[in-house]
């Protein structure tokens, strides 16, 4: 067969190492999917594939082993999928749009985890609504807490649950326990001063380990849900770096209008020789200045008031 290798791979199929053969990728935002779609991720691999599934590291799934000619048969089989996830589609029966934006990955949070300072299955589906399709390279990651299990620091965008720890003097039976938590599991923000707990605020990364560490409730997370935003962390070959602190106490709305703002940079500033039309974030941060990527991130972003803005704002890495 005559493959445009371009079209394929933008319909969320791998050009794989065994000729005539290819890998078709599924999204999953947020790494979570109700046990009914398997079934059709077994019926694919086993009627079309080599009879295996990979879980990918970016918790969707790949179906090697599939020829060229049943790409359509494929694509048609992913609609109830494509469908049941929610995945924004141009075309019904045609697969995925676009695969230059990767799955959306995220932590179990707080559905599961006692940690998690908010549901991040939720907040990774709707930031899949904001920005699929798209064939600009973005990598985006939630983590419940400063635990990060999601390993977030390792992506374009970083998003880590915080909250902001409320105290309440009435119920404080002055045992210490939250201070002792502070100091072993979390950056020593709390202290005893006069026999109650005092809060260093410039300090707290609002972790919550104060909150589930006192027995009588005296600290509780607040209604709000923050994060703290990191940018920039990747992998790869020439210049691999961990992502920067950017925002803490940021909201949720601030941030998926930054990572929007970031497309349409990214679309200004991205180089014409660019391999495969997709260049990581970070190196045209590094060509055209921070100073010029802060104005179109930070673009119509309103901010909470309590949120703090990392200045100046610097990342490094292995430079060959």
């Amino acid at each position: 067969m005559d493959i445009n290798t371009a079209k394929l791979k933008k319909n969320a199929f791998r050009v794989t190492k065994v000729r005539g053969k290819t890998a078709s990728r599924i999204r999953v935002p947020g790494g979570h999917l109700e046990a009914r779609f398997l079934p059709v991720l077994q019926e694919i691999s086993e009627k079309y594939g080599d009879g295996t599934l990979h879980i990918t590291n970016r918790q969707g799934f790949e179906i090697p082993g599939i020829d060229f000619a049943d790409m359509p048969r494929v694509n048609e089989l992913l609609q109830s999928v494509i469908e049941g996830l929610e995945i924004n589609q141009e075309e019904e029966g045609a697969g995925y749009p676009a695969a230059g934006t990767r799955n959306i990955n995220a932590c179990v949070g707080n559905r599961v985890c006692p940690y998690a300072c908010y549901d991040t299955t939720a907040f990774a589906q709707r930031m899949e609504k904001a920005v699929f399709p798209n064939d600009l390279h973005f990598k985006i990651a939630f983590t419940g807490c400063h635990n990060d299990c999601c390993k977030v620091r390792m992506h374009d965008f970083g998003i880590i649950g915080m909250t902001m720890p409320q105290y309440e003097a009435s119920r404080c039976v002055s045992c210490g326990a939250c201070v002792k938590k502070c100091q072993t599991k979390s950056v020593g923000a709390l202290t005893m001063v006069n026999l109650r707990p005092q809060r260093d605020a410039k300090k707290c990364i609002g972790c919550g380990e104060c909150v589930l560490a006192c027995p009588d409730a005296a600290w509780t997370r607040s209604p709000e849900k923050y994060y703290r935003l990191t940018l920039l962390g990747r992998s790869g070959k020439k210049n691999p770096r961990m992502g920067e602190n950017f925002i803490k106490w940021a909201d949720e709305e601030s941030i998926i209008k930054i990572v929007l703002n970031t497309y349409e940079y990214v679309k200004e500033y991205i180089s014409p020789d660019a391999p495969g039309g997709k260049e990581h974030i970070g190196y045209i941060v590094d060509r055209t200045g921070v100073p010029e990527f802060l104005k179109w991130a930070l673009r119509d972003v309103r901010l909470p008031e309590c949120a703090e803005v990392t200045s100046p704002l610097y990342w490094k890495g292995i430079v060959y």
